[in-house]
């Protein structure tokens, strides 16, 4: 993961450290007090998300408005009742390592599989499209609430957030800080940005020519 410098918001849910590889690390941060609570906060979401991520509980999951959140991977059918739990109704699964359609049908929630590979390179238009469409679809039922999430939240399922807030009408910009805001481990990757700028334009050139 590329390092980038973050910000702490309350709103981001993570989950309780229990891996014991990491509780040297974890004991060293809690204890220093010259630490800015800030940076204590971050490296504690960044330890987390480098835990493995079928073993983690609870979930890990940051509400960008009231109908939109981005976050980490489900893996369970337990975790998959906490979203359930959380009012979620629809999923985008960004996650290229497992498909959560058949944990979400058993609580009703659905689930577009829109595998992405984290390879820091440029997507495809189509990629964005089959996301926004699915998304705007299930946000036209206004009791419905939409999370996208990838492994641990931080590349592709936030890139998915971004191309769907512009797509709405948001400046790719202001969509961008509110991402950034709410959740400050996300990492914009160059690629990724340009990827949502390339859907976006494509998207208007067709508008025009209908």
């Amino acid at each position: 993961m590329r390092s980038r410098r973050v910000r702490w918001e309350s709103g981001l849910a993570v989950s309780p450290p229990e891996d014991r590889r990491f509780s040297r690390a974890s004991r060293r941060v809690g204890r220093s007090p010259r630490m800015p609570e800030q940076l204590r906060s971050a490296l504690e979401v960044l330890r987390q998300a480098a835990k493995p991520a079928r073993h983690r509980t609870g979930m890990d999951i940051t509400w960008l408005t009231d109908r939109i959140a981005v976050g980490g991977g489900i893996w369970t059918a337990d975790n998959m009742a906490k979203v359930a739990q959380a009012g979620v109704t629809h999923i985008i699964d960004m996650q290229i390592e497992f498909d959560d359609t058949a944990l979400g049908e058993e609580l009703g929630i659905v689930v577009l599989w829109n595998p992405t590979d984290d390879d820091f390179e440029v997507k495809p238009a189509t990629l964005f499209r089959r996301g926004v469409e699915f998304a705007q679809t299930a946000l036209d039922n206004p009791e419905a609430k939409l999370f996208i999430h990838c492994a641990a939240g931080v590349h592709r399922a936030p890139m998915m957030a971004l191309a769907l807030l512009a797509s709405m009408g948001w400046e790719l910009g202001d969509a961008r800080e509110l991402i950034e805001t709410r959740r400050p481990v996300v990492d914009f990757d160059e690629a990724y940005v340009r990827s949502v700028e390339e859907f976006l334009d494509e998207d208007r050139s067709g508008d025009r020519a209908r």
